[in-house]
């Protein structure tokens, strides 16, 4: 177990290394000037180019990518161009929302999701079993933007339950306030994980309730609870760890639509504002952050499946 993650840790050295060279090239190639987006339209031609040569956009791009290589090596991930504060210390400064909302929407998908997939696949073929499909598939392709705005629309302008837009900070008004003011963007960004893992549980569990195991179990007297809970379940849940593993990790780079639908200052909406300011370094150190999460989530699903199933080799 330990040489094979060490394995899947060394592995993701030359991936990281790659997607540093991508950010830098994608952010590169963007349209606009950092300078006019810094110092506005009416500065002078000179004013841009001590700004340029400040931000050291006149070196040659080789020169650029080397510079920033070396950087990030030496833990220096920059300043942001926009208000001179270190990138990382922004990144963490809108990070409580993101997080908070992580939790709770991935909570809300695998509390709904799994048992709704589970019960479809037990009553395969029923009335109970179509109704369930028929609304992951509406959950699926209904798109997040469109139920967040049917959401504020219902939920918060009509019955006022939920506030339309905004979060409180823990520090404001504790963690049920903090929870409350996520419901609503918790339950609209849960919706389509939601159906995911139902129907890749559903999937799974039908994969495996034919197998020979499981009938074993069902002649030797065990419970339907425990076979599907503790055997099936068990055998079905890689792909529904991959969803829940993943879709974490997605939710800690930031949601951009949900976060923007409410006007929650999260990790996302801070990423589009960003890259709308054309602030390289800030937008370089979102992306590199959010990709090394995303590998190292892939890394410890990898050990997750090796727990599941230790036949699983690198």
């Amino acid at each position: 177990m330990i040489k094979f993650t060490i394995k899947r840790l060394l592995s993701a050295i030359p991936v990281t290394f790659i997607v540093i060279t991508l950010a830098f090239l994608l952010i590169r190639i963007i349209p606009g000037d950092p300078a006019i987006m810094y110092l506005g339209d009416e500065a002078t031609d000179e004013e841009y180019e001590e700004i340029r040569e400040k931000l050291g956009l006149n070196d040659p791009l080789i020169v650029q990518y080397f510079r920033y290589l070396k950087n990030i090596l030496t833990g220096n991930w920059g300043t942001s161009h926009y208000n001179q504060k270190p990138v990382f210390q922004n990144i963490l400064s809108r990070w409580e929302p993101t997080i908070l909302l992580t939790l709770y929407s991935t909570t809300l998908a695998v509390v709904i999701g799994i048992p709704a997939g589970i019960i479809s696949a037990r009553r395969r073929n029923s009335v109970l079993d179509y109704s369930v499909t028929t609304v992951s598939a509406l959950g699926s392709s209904a798109p997040t933007f469109w139920i967040g705005l049917m959401m504020v629309y219902l939920l918060g302008v009509k019955l006022q339950w939920f506030p339309v837009q905004g979060y409180t900070y823990v520090a404001d008004g504790g963690l049920a306030g903090a929870l409350y003011s996520l419901t609503m963007p918790a339950f609209c960004q849960s919706i389509s994980h939601q159906a995911t893992l139902c129907r890749y549980t559903r999937t799974m569990m039908l994969d495996v309730m034919h197998q020979d195991y499981i009938r074993t179990g069902h002649a030797k007297g065990l419970s339907d609870k425990v076979v599907y809970y503790k055997h099936a379940l068990k055998n079905a849940a890689a792909p529904v760890c991959t969803s829940v593993g993943l879709a974490i990790a997605g939710k800690l780079a930031g949601s951009v639509v949900t976060e923007t639908v409410f006007n929650i200052p999260g990790v996302g909406k801070f990423a589009l504002e960003s890259l709308q300011r054309r602030d390289y370094d800030q937008e370089m150190a979102i992306i590199l952050f959010v990709s090394i999460l995303l590998i190292l989530t892939n890394i410890l699903l990898d050990i997750v499946y090796k727990l599941l199933d230790p036949r699983i080799s690198f």
